[in-house]
This record gives C-alpha cells, structure tokens and sequence, in this order.
C-alpha cells in the first residue's frame, strides 16, 4: 500500500517551500530587502551622473587637433570647436566645471577609459570602440570622402581612381580615417602624418595628393583654404556617424547625456555651437 506522496512526487518537491511560507507567514516577516545603506555610510554609485556632480568637474578627452569639432591653439592654449561648446553645455548642465584633457586618436580610448568621464570631438561611432564604451545618441551623419587641390577634383572623385599606385593619400595615425584608408586603397600610397593640424597643408604643397575624410571636416577645410576642394561631400563614399563615448555600462549616464542631447538639438544650444564653423 502506498501513500499520497510516493503517488504525487511533486507533493514532496513542494513542501520545503510550503515550510518556508509558512515560517514567515508565521512570524509576520518577509525577505530581506537589499541594502540601500543610511546616511553615514550610503551604498555607493557607480554612474558618472553621481560622481559628476559631487566632485563638481566634468572630464573630457578630446584630441584637440580636429577642426570644426575641437581645437586647442598651441600659442593661447584656448580650446574652441562645436563638441567644445558642447560640452561646456554638458557641464553647465550637471552644474559642473569642464576640465578638458587632450589626447591622441591612437590613444583616445585608453585616455577615455582611465582618466575621462566622457571623449569628444569628431569621434566617429565604430563596433571597434563600441566593445569599449558606450556611445551617446548620434550627433552627425555623414561619411568618409576626398578633399584635394580643386584642379583634381575630376581625378579623384572614385575609390578606383585613387587606390592607383603613385596616388598618395595622406591621414592621421589612428582612427577611422586610417583604417578608411588601408581597407580601400591597397595599390596606393598611403603617407601616415602626426600632425592632424597642418596634415592639409601637405597636400597644398605637392607632397601628398588627397586625403579622404569626414564631410563634416572637408566643408570646414575647403572654406578656409580656398586651393582645397571637398569631393562630393553630399555623396560620401560610406555612411557613418558621430557622437560622444560615454563609459561603457552606465546606463544611467548614457540615458542623461541623451536627453541633454536631444533637448539641446531641439532648443538651439547645438545649432549655436555650429553656427561659427559651418554658417
């Protein structure tokens, strides 16, 4: 003869749980809330948003070399560009000083990673960079295309024309435009120059024939020299886009950066900070 329980196995699987029910029905106490801390000694946060704001400085890398976005002037030693406006807006925002930190674009993720709270300036969003941190809703779509002297427009307005052996296409070392650069001209030449300030001026004096870049950066260059020319900047040859890196993981950092972002495209903040470099 058997009983209930050799019938119905699942009887027994269930009442060490029936006993703990009713253990804290019986003692009029429920599961332990987590522990939110007291006021001597608060649990702490891990988002930038708290930390931003109780030490009152916002640190932002940046390469300082990439007009329109950011620019430091090696003589006044004054940072200037829209991603400089912005985020002194950002600053401004969580009622904190900017504290800029200037790094290279070889090293700009390693700098961001270990010394900032946020990387500006042109930064292009890559899966790459997005295995190391977080990126802010887009601020600028656009892609990668030519600028050359004006004369050459004709001769370099293809990917073909210009992964030609003897056409030297120049770029700064490290980021997307290096990388642009390797994966599409092969059979070129491809000169790597140090000095993302004075790079065009290389081409202006015969020493390198193109360089492909952003749109954004081929506007601004064609207007300040007038020997320069941008290629189809309106047809870029790739599509990218451009935003801030923010620390990978915090999502409460990322959801505020995102919110002053879109308030600032819709109250005119963005729009000012552009106005001087594009019109």
């Amino acid at each position: 003869m058997t009983d209930s329980s050799q019938k119905n196995p699942s009887i027994v699987r269930r009442l060490p749980l029936l006993a703990l029910c009713a253990a804290l029905f019986l003692s009029g106490c429920s599961a332990p809330a987590p522990d939110s801390g007291d006021a001597k000694n608060p649990v702490s946060e891990s988002t930038r948003l708290a930390s931003v704001t109780e030490a009152g400085t916002l640190k932002v890398c940046t390469t300082g070399d990439y007009r329109p976005f950011t620019y430091l002037d090696p003589k006044s030693g004054e940072w200037s560009g829209i991603d400089v406006e912005m985020a002194k807006s950002l600053a401004k925002s969580l009622e904190a000083e900017v504290e800029f930190i200037q790094t290279t674009w070889k090293d700009l993720m390693p700098d961001f990673t270990s010394k900032c709270d946020i990387a500006v300036g042109g930064v292009s969003i890559s899966l790459e960079r997005s295995q190391q941190a977080y990126f802010s809703e887009a601020t600028l779509d656009e892609g990668k295309t030519p600028i050359t002297l004006c004369e050459n427009v004709e001769k370099y307005d293809t990917i073909k024309e210009i992964n030609k052996p003897g056409v030297r296409s120049i770029t700064p070392i490290g980021g997307t435009n290096e990388k642009f650069a390797e994966a599409n001209y092969p059979e070129g030449e491809i000169i790597r120059f140090e000095d993302n300030n004075t790079i065009f001026d290389e081409i202006i004096a015969g020493r390198a024939d193109v360089m492909t870049t952003d749109a954004s950066e081929t506007r601004w260059v064609a207007n300040e020299h007038p020997q320069l020319c941008a290629v189809h900047p309106d047809k870029p040859f790739n599509f990218s886009q451009k935003a801030y890196l923010l620390p990978l993981g915090d999502d409460e950092f990322q959801e505020y950066v995102d919110q002053w972002l879109n308030m600032s495209k819709n109250d005119g903040t963005l729009a000012a900070a552009e106005k001087p470099w594009f019109g």
